[in-house]
């Protein structure tokens, strides 16, 4: 899984290696390997020892692109997928889609936010369509090529499953 620290702009991966008991791991992080035993768990937060040093987190936040912790006193928001805005824009028709796709899915479950264009807009390939909330976190659907915006198949306040059609663009 990969991570990444705001404000820092170096990526951690992290994986676990291989469990030891049911409580203990054996855990790789940028390639070095650790010991990991968790000593409770729970909603609120964490206590653990890694290779022999005691940390605490409690937390704060838990979204589906980040989380903001407090490890050891320290305040933190990880990013748990520093890809997820281009996951979601190649998902919803951009990257290798060309210009030859017409529709602008939706890669993600959620309810619409706002819609930031309307029918007969002339909008270029990057331009924010409309932003989705999913799971308490919102994230801006982008166009995939440039164009006109010839229909639009959403309302604010309505939800979306995935791959549903968000706009026709041609």
């Amino acid at each position: 899984m990969e991570f990444k620290l705001e404000d820092i702009e170096e990526t951690f991966n992290g994986e676990i290696v291989s469990k030891i008991s049911s409580n203990e791991y054996l855990i790789k992080i940028q390639d070095k390997e650790h010991h990991l035993q968790i000593l409770d768990i729970n909603s609120r937060g964490m206590e653990f020892v890694l290779d022999n040093h005691y940390h605490n987190v409690n937390y704060l936040e838990n979204q589906t692109g980040e989380m903001k912790i407090v490890l050891d006193g320290v305040s933190l928001t990880i990013n748990k997928n520093s890809k997820l805005d281009k996951i979601v824009y190649k998902s919803s028709g951009g990257a290798d889609a060309g210009s030859a796709q017409k529709n602008l899915k939706s890669q993600i479950p959620g309810k619409v936010v706002s819609i930031e264009v309307k029918v007969g807009d002339k909008i270029k390939k990057d331009d924010v369509v409309c932003v989705l909330e999913s799971m308490k976190m919102q994230v801006s659907v982008k166009s995939h090529k440039d164009g006109e915006v010839k229909n639009l198949k959403i309302k604010e306040g309505n939800s979306v499953n995935k791959n549903d059609i968000l706009a026709e663009i041609e």
